[in-house]
């Protein structure tokens, strides 16, 4: 059996990165690990479905759980992942400027030396 190009195996690690709520477990695990019951009302799902999430990241090898008598804490298993999230938060921030200022652009009236518009006969 042969091994996944590379470009497979990155596929579809940003395919686990395509749900905002990891994303968003994702991001307060950067903060620091948490307990289930301190992510649900920042993640703002059903625990059933939070619970789903936690298990893709955990099958992903992208967070580990310790227990501490009936808790079970969430952590990054790299601090790597805080970084992607990190240079991700970068290129939107990049993005969003660039179309915040085609957006002014638009918005602004046309400059005094053009030409009208002609107007179809």
């Amino acid at each position: 059996m042969s091994t996944p190009p590379l470009y497979q195996l990155k596929a579809g690690f940003f395919k686990t990165l395509g749900h905002p709520v990891r994303v968003c477990v994702l991001e307060l695990l950067s903060l620091r690990e948490h307990a289930v019951g301190e992510m649900l009302p920042e993640v703002g799902v059903e625990a059933a479905h939070l619970s789903q999430q936690l298990a893709i990241l955990r099958r992903a090898n992208l967070v580990a759980t310790r227990r501490e008598g009936t808790t079970i804490y969430y952590r990054l298993t790299t601090p790597e992942v805080a970084g992607l999230l990190a240079a991700a938060r970068g290129i939107l921030g990049g993005v969003l400027a660039g179309q915040a200022g085609l957006l002014a652009d638009l918005q602004a009236p046309p400059p005094a030396d053009l030409p009208p518009h002609p107007r179809p006969a």
